[in-house]
């Protein structure tokens, strides 16, 4: 489809980046936004009649209103949107202040839920459209060390998960994207690292070296992330959650082999919980 329009937060780099230059390419309309303007400017010159900037922090609200109202003004209509900004924590939950948990929240699910609530009375208008909502492997499993990052992500889902059922009779789809390791900044720039106590050397150890290790070795590519992508949101049928990478299919395949045993196993504890019946 021609003309389509696509809005993308965290647009300067990694699959932010990647989602901009793969729907330019696809001759789409791209919104790309972000906190840093001259930065995206850089992004979009290359297309200044199908491509706009916006200056977005997702937590500033009137940089939300401002950036939706930019979007109307010059296409008249949003897609697909997607929800990419974000950053990780490193640090096990006690090393790992309650402001930080909060701001990891703050960023990766409150942002993500007000940019969608802004442009879901478009969309139902529309009756058309599709939300992309980027998660990580780390929104259905969790490791030692990233408590705070997959506790956000993990409500980034369960959000999604109900939204899509809501919206499903505007015409609207509902994708979660749960990327395995790509080659973006999230291990660089866009990881915090929290103060490390000794006592959790040998649990969040070997997490924190791997985070500082993997930054740009990571197998997955952006642009073929965007591709799949735009895959999945163009069918028929299209997945509720997309895994993206071997890494990121196989550790959730486990993961959920690992929970239906552990099920199977505890089953007859569980069921036996009724309220006994009252004796005559």
């Amino acid at each position: 489809m021609q003309n389509r329009v696509w809005f993308i937060t965290g647009a300067r780099t990694g699959f932010g980046r990647a989602f901009v230059e793969h729907a330019l390419e696809r001759g789409y309309n791209v919104v790309a936004a972000g906190r840093n303007l001259s930065k995206l400017d850089e992004i979009v010159k290359v297309a200044p009649n199908s491509a706009l900037a916006v200056k977005l922090d997702v937590n500033d609200r009137a940089q939300l209103k401002d950036a939706v109202s930019q979007t109307m003004a010059k296409f008249g209509r949003v897609d697909v949107l997607i929800n990419n900004a974000g950053y990780g924590i490193v640090g096990a939950l006690e090393e790992t202040p309650e402001s930080e948990l909060r701001a990891q929240m703050e960023t990766n699910f409150f942002g993500a839920m007000a940019v969608t609530q802004a442009f879901l009375p478009i969309l139902r208008a529309q009756k058309s459209g599709a939300i992309v909502n980027i998660s990580s492997m780390g929104g259905q499993l969790s490791f030692a060390g990233f408590s705070a990052y997959s506790a956000s992500k993990f409500a980034l889902e369960g959000a999604s998960e109900a939204l899509a059922q809501e919206v499903k009779p505007f015409g609207i789809k509902v994708l979660i994207v749960e990327p395995g390791q790509f080659r973006t900044e999230l291990a660089g720039s866009a990881m915090k690292h929290m103060p490390e106590l000794e006592a959790y050397a040998e649990t969040v150890g070997a997490t924190r070296k791997f985070a500082a290790s993997m930054h740009g070795t990571q197998e997955g590519d952006p642009r073929k992330a965007a591709r799949a992508i735009e895959q999945a949101i163009d069918a028929p049928n299209t997945p509720l959650r997309l895994q993206l990478g071997e890494d990121s299919v196989s550790a959730i395949r486990a993961h959920a082999e690992t929970l239906l045993t552990e099920m199977q196993q505890w089953q007859r504890v569980a069921a036996d919980t009724k309220v006994s019946p009252t004796k005559a």
